[in-house]
């Protein structure tokens, strides 16, 4: 039997050979390129329209039905955030939106909503941030009175639990005692601080001071305040009956009261484009972690789609950016090295240019950036970069339709933003009629390479050059000592 299956084996290893001699010679190497595959073009999406309820206290519902699995997915933003807190009580609006959920309710403790919550295999998640809070909620749709009840009891009825309160804020003030661990974190805060400004919301900075003038009593006066249905925006996807839902949250959430609180606008970013460079010591480290870039700009600018294809070209397409092929590639000088003009809606991000590379190249690496950056501007971008530079967005475009959850959240982000409900498909075909001058001409409106400021994170003495090389205005070195609490048995 072993002799019959050798020369089976040996006989299909000679038929392979003949067809193979046949069909291709072996001195003639076969030629392949994946430019030569045509692809049809992709469906248009279908965006299905999407139901919206306004409840007579102003809160805002939003909802669209998938019975494709039997679940229910909610987000609720609520547009207000940490910018409210007073300057004293930085992390306050943190903390609120961490306990919210939790720190339990009236009806349940905290125990006894997570072992629910477990129970259930269902997921209740808040969380503060500067410009809004939010709750999220996936649940089995047989659940869906539990998952409105559940919602209305932490969105209206925190509990604040002084238990969970307590190991909140030990979990707070260990974070702060480790802040300066990594440096590339610290790169990274610092830099934020130098852009917004070091008293600015966007970049607040919690200290054992302001730990120690939050007490429990003030989450709850922050929440009645605020936490009101006018400032609420909740989004339901799943699987339910539409009328049915709309019942059962008017049951729970219209007798919400109104409240009388007129919120203050949020604080306008100003700045001027000028030259700095702040330094950071990390005494005998071998790597530098070095920022630069300047303020950024917003989610709906006119321009935003050109530069998308101009962010992927130049620094965030990985390894087919400049910044990749030019100072990794070609000049060995570092293993990461990312640009990005950034946006947000609310207020302007940031253009955002990192490498983390040996301090015996940090001087050179950072003006090579800047030196990318003029010449991206002078030169522009080939017809070969330009393709890279749009496909990374459109392969993935239809991404943000594989789930209905994603349709239904965006209809309340454009709704907020007074945005139109095409917006993302008017921005598909923008990046589509991108041309390379469009690029050349958003690198130049927007880049200012020569304006930049700069956090360096590192040991300048083991620098290639000193720091003053650089030529970009004065060098602060930054303090980041962590200010002691002031009673010892607090922190």
């Amino acid at each position: 039997m072993r002799k019959l299956l050798n020369k089976l084996f040996i006989s299909s290893l000679i038929a392979l050979s003949l067809f193979n001699t046949s069909s291709v010679k072996a001195e003639e190497p076969v030629e392949f390129s994946f430019d030569s595959i045509k692809f049809p073009p992709l469906h248009d999406v279908a965006v299905p329209d999407v139901n919206k309820v306004t409840l007579n206290n102003g809160m805002r519902i939003y909802l669209l039905e998938d019975h494709s699995l039997p679940l229910i997915d909610v987000f609720v933003r609520i547009n207000i955030g940490s910018y409210l807190e007073p300057k004293n009580q930085v992390g306050l609006g943190d903390i609120v939106g961490d306990l919210l959920r939790e720190g339990g309710t009236e009806k349940w403790s905290p125990d006894e909503l997570d072992e629910m919550l477990e129970g259930l295999g269902a997921s209740v998640e808040t969380s503060g941030d500067v410009t809004f809070h939010s709750l999220g909620l996936n649940m089995l749709s047989s659940q869906k009175d539990l998952a409105v009840e559940l919602m209305d009891q932490i969105l209206r009825h925190p509990r604040f639990d002084e238990g969970r309160f307590e190991q909140a804020m030990i979990g707070y003030k260990s974070g702060i005692a480790r802040r300066n661990d990594n440096p590339s974190s610290v790169a990274s805060r610092e830099f934020r601080k130098m852009i917004y400004g070091k008293d600015s919301v966007f970049a607040a900075q919690t200290e054992y001071s302001d730990l120690a003038n939050i007490k429990r009593e003030d989450l709850i006066n922050f929440h009645k305040r605020y936490y009101k249905p006018e400032f609420v925006m909740m989004s339901v996807c799943g699987d339910f009956k539409m009328e049915e839902m709309v019942s059962l949250l008017k049951k729970h959430f219209e007798k919400w009261e109104k409240g009388n609180e007129t919120l203050p606008p949020i604080p306008e970013v100003k700045y001027d484009f000028d030259q700095r460079i702040g330094y950071v010591e990390f005494k005998d480290a071998k790597q530098a972690n070095i920022f630069l870039g300047h303020i950024g700009g917003l989610s709906y600018d006119k321009d935003v789609p050109q530069r998308i294809v101009m962010n992927n070209i130049l620094g965030a397409g990985g390894f087919s950016s400049r910044y990749f092929n030019i100072i990794r590639s070609k000049a060995g000088l570092c293993y990461s090295v990312y640009g990005v003009y950034d946006s947000n809606y609310t207020y302007p991000g940031m253009f955002i240019n990192f490498t983390g590379t040996n301090c015996s190249s940090a001087i050179k690496a950072t003006k090579m950036i800047k030196d990318v950056i003029k010449k991206f501007q002078t030169e522009g971008v080939t017809e070969e970069e330009l393709n890279s530079g749009k496909q990374p967005y459109l392969n993935k475009f239809v991404f943000n339709f594989d789930s209905k959850e994603k349709i239904v959240n965006r209809m309340l982000t454009y709704d907020l933003f007074g945005l139109p409900y095409d917006f993302l498909q008017k921005q598909k075909e923008a990046v589509e009629k991108t041309t390379a001058e469009d690029v050349k001409a958003v690198a130049n409106k927007y880049l200012k390479p020569d304006k930049m400021r700069i956090i360096i994170c590192g040991d300048k003495e083991l620098f290639d050059e000193p720091i003053e090389s650089l030529d970009n205005g004065p060098v602060t070195q930054i303090d980041i000592t962590i200010p002691e609490p002031k009673d010892r048995d607090k922190r």
